[in-house]
């Protein structure tokens, strides 16, 4: 387990992706999914009210923390302000938002509650206050970013600072082997104020699974166009060197992506997500991986 930020807030060192929850998967197949999750020690789920057609996947969730019980061995994560019937980081949006996301959750608290993005059309100051109120009362735990620059974010912490709001914990970038972009202004931001990242498109949308080969066999998955992508001389690279690590470890090349990316400064736990148990396997495995240090280099040699 990892602490999370400046919170109390144990997590396991994967972060179980649920936007597939409704989705891809039917509500029993997710079940099945939670319930092996679960069972292999994980206890980190993130969600959000936009995912599985809006209100799905929490739903999902919520179904299954009411049937299994013991909520407080789970840390579920929602998000804020990207579902269109939900829209913005307004006041009253927040608090409405929180209400439905807690109903569809059936459970009385949020641990971690994010700005899904930035909001540039209301003030930071509006939005904080709002986060802030909700904490206070006992329906949020900690509150947290994604999808904000170095400089929103760095101002957002300045503003809970200031007027003694509840501070985020947390940052939820685009970020692994193949998208690096997070290393440059946002690592060292989310360093110096003691915030924990948990990067989000953690296998580059199945491209690190190392299924996606040839073009000209896209596979099946709706994501499959948008994997290929990465798919240049980089792409290859990258790949390669994942192939030499998870032979010499008996691991996949998904397990390597996550364990290189498990051990960046500042990151707390990847996000992936998994459409059946067995999918799961090679997410869960990557938590147990220990990388080497020449082994780590190879793939930072190979990603830039």
């Amino acid at each position: 387990m990892t602490k999370l930020g400046n919170s109390d807030l144990d997590v396991y060192g994967l972060n179980l992706g649920c936007n597939v929850f409704n989705f891809t998967a039917d509500e029993e197949t997710s079940h099945a999914v939670l319930e092996a999750y679960a069972s292999a020690g994980g206890n980190f789920l993130d969600t959000a009210d936009v995912y599985g057609g809006g209100g799905g996947s929490e739903t999902i969730i919520g179904n299954w923390l009411t049937k299994r019980g013991r909520r407080d061995d789970i840390v579920v994560a929602t998000k804020v302000g990207a579902w269109e019937q939900r829209k913005g980081l307004s006041a009253a949006n927040i608090t409405a938002a929180a209400e439905d996301s807690l109903r569809r959750l059936q459970t009385d608290h949020i641990d971690l509650y994010y700005a899904h993005k930035d909001d540039q059309d209301t003030p930071l100051e509006e939005t904080l206050s709002a986060f802030d109120s909700l904490v206070r009362a006992g329906k949020v735990r900690y509150i947290a970013a994604s999808n904000y620059s170095a400089e929103r974010l760095t101002e957002a912490l300045s503003i809970s600072d200031r007027e003694g709001y509840a501070r985020y914990v947390a940052l939820q970038p685009h970020y692994n082997l193949v998208e690096r972009d997070y290393e440059t202004d946002l690592a060292p931001t989310v360093s110096r104020e003691g915030l924990s990242t948990l990067p989000y498109f953690a296998l580059a949308k199945g491209f690190l699974t190392g299924k996606y080969r040839s073009a000209d066999e896209p596979g099946d998955s709706p994501r499959a166009p948008r994997a290929i992508a990465y798919l240049d001389d980089r792409g290859e690279r990258v790949l390669a060197a994942l192939d030499s690590i998870a032979s010499a470890h008996g691991a996949s090349v998904a397990s390597v992506a996550l364990a290189w990316l498990r051990v960046q400064p500042t990151v707390a736990a990847p996000i992936a997500s998994a459409r059946t148990p067995e999918q799961l396997t090679d997410l869960v495995a990557s938590v147990a991986l220990e990388l080497t240090g020449a082994e780590v280099e190879a793939l930072n040699k190979a990603s830039v």
